[in-house]
């Protein structure tokens, strides 16, 4: 059984930068996709970003341009780098893995945009 356990969370400034980890435990097999995902209260949970085994990305529109998603496959650990954060990217951000299936989510890690 894959377990996902994110971290990297925090507060920071208007126009800072934030580096979110997410750690699998268990064998993450290929075919896969490992995504990003955030909510905010009361909001339905958005898509923010994926990698797949390919090594192709996709990034909403919101986050285009100032977030990268990433991978470590010794470490069995997938990336999300934020740079120029803006108070609309406040939320939980949770790290999705989709496997031949199965679909794994982690707790989230709170990201907090603010001055």
């Amino acid at each position: 059984q894959v377990q996902l356990v994110e971290s990297g969370g925090g507060l920071v400034q208007p126009g800072g930068s934030l580096r979110l980890s997410c750690a699998a435990s268990g064998s993450i097999s290929s075919p896969y996709i490992m995504s990003w995902y955030r909510q905010t209260p009361g909001k339905q949970r958005e898509w923010v970003a994926q990698i797949v085994s390919s090594g192709s990305t996709n990034y909403a529109d919101s986050v285009k341009g100032r977030f990268t998603i990433s991978r470590d496959n010794a470490k069995n650990a997938i990336y999300l780098q934020m740079n120029s954060l803006k108070p609309e990217d406040t939320a939980v951000y949770y790290c999705q893995g989709q496997m031949v299936g199965l679909t794994v989510w982690g707790q989230g890690t709170q990201v907090t945009v603010s001055s």
